[in-house]
């Protein structure tokens, strides 16, 4: 089935703002955040593609499925979400009476900010009848248009759930959409949006890097491009990839995904090596810029101060909710 929808991409890199307020320089960053996260009864959720000093502060380090489930079920009276803007909105639409806060409100996603709500919900008009499955990484006003949502952990079981005899639509990662199809051999129309660190990585370089390492497996992520799929020994979501570098015996990894990860790599099994796969150009392009927008410094505000807040209308939040739901029951 061809792609019924093109969305051309221009998502630049965040610019770093400067920080809400002072922070006296003595101050021991750590310990004042622990101290805070016990004075608000708060809990930090933090993805795998965070610095690894916020990792290290964390109650909770998971992907965007694990996320999800922990945020259901967290006691706390404050979230602070150490991820980028939808991760937070995901906790929120869950947690409706709790305080939700993120270090940094700028912490957006290209593949959320290459699929608008508006355009979703007109490409969705054209096809009345099929089933809307769109990866977790999107707004809330696309989740609340959506039937499932779903993430790399668990988008193959979502989608052999769906009745053979009803079309998929599958937004916003083409990749992942693509991978899903070879998967499952089901067709499926795609929605054309990627991931600025996924598909920044170097070919020619991988290439390199597996010719002066043979003994070396590449891992990649699914929102990889289907080129860099090919040539991996082992594709799948960041906590695959994860559970895999501790399972495998090889001893010798090319890791092609968000560089975040390999703290946790490196912190499970230290006697391991792990590579990191170049990117295109000298950048540091395997590192998401929005994700690396948090810091310890805005951890900090934001459990001091309670902001920035995130926010949403109880009518957005009840639909974004349904398809949370679903996906959840089927995980």
């Amino acid at each position: 089935m061809t792609l019924a929808h093109t969305v051309p991409l221009a998502v630049q890199a965040p610019v770093v703002p400067s920080a809400r307020a002072s922070i006296d320089p003595s101050l021991d960053l750590e310990d004042e955040i622990q101290r805070l996260k016990r004075a608000r009864n708060a809990v930090i959720l933090a993805h795998y593609y965070q610095d690894g000093e916020i990792q290290d502060l964390a109650d909770f380090i998971g992907d965007s499925l694990q996320l999800a489930q922990e945020a259901k079920k967290t006691t706390a009276d404050v979230i602070l979400f150490a991820g980028v803007h939808f991760m937070a909105e995901t906790a929120k639409i869950l947690n409706p009476e709790r305080i939700v806060v993120v270090p940094d409100m700028k912490a957006g996603c290209s593949l959320a900010d290459g699929c608008p709500v508006d355009r979703y919900r007109a490409w969705r008009q054209k096809y009345p009848d099929a089933v809307g499955i769109t990866y977790i990484n999107c707004s809330a006003e696309v989740k609340a248009e959506s039937d499932y949502i779903c993430t790399s952990s668990n988008a193959e079981k979502i989608v052999r759930a769906i009745p053979e005899d009803k079309e998929i639509l599958f937004a916003p990662d083409k990749n992942l959409g693509r991978y899903l199809v070879e998967k499952t051999g089901r067709p499926m129309r795609l929605w054309q949006g990627s991931c600025i660190v996924h598909e920044t990585f170097s070919m020619k370089k991988i290439v390199g890097l597996m010719e002066r390492h043979p003994d070396a497996k590449l891992i990649a992520h699914p929102e990889c491009e289907e080129s860099l799929l090919r040539l991996a020994q082992f594709i799948g979501s960041t906590t695959a990839l994860l559970k895999f570098t501790i399972s495998d015996p090889s001893a010798k990894y090319i890791v092609a995904t968000e560089s975040g990860v390999v703290h946790q790599m490196r912190k499970a099994s230290p006697h391991k090596e792990f590579i990191e796969a170049p990117p295109e150009g000298n950048c540091a392009c395997n590192e998401c810029p929005f994700m690396r927008l948090n810091t310890m410094e805005k951890v900090y505000l934001a459990l001091r101060d309670l902001e920035p807040r995130l926010e949403m209308s109880e009518e957005l939040r009840t639909r974004a909710r349904i398809p949370i739901e679903r996906m959840l029951a089927l995980s």
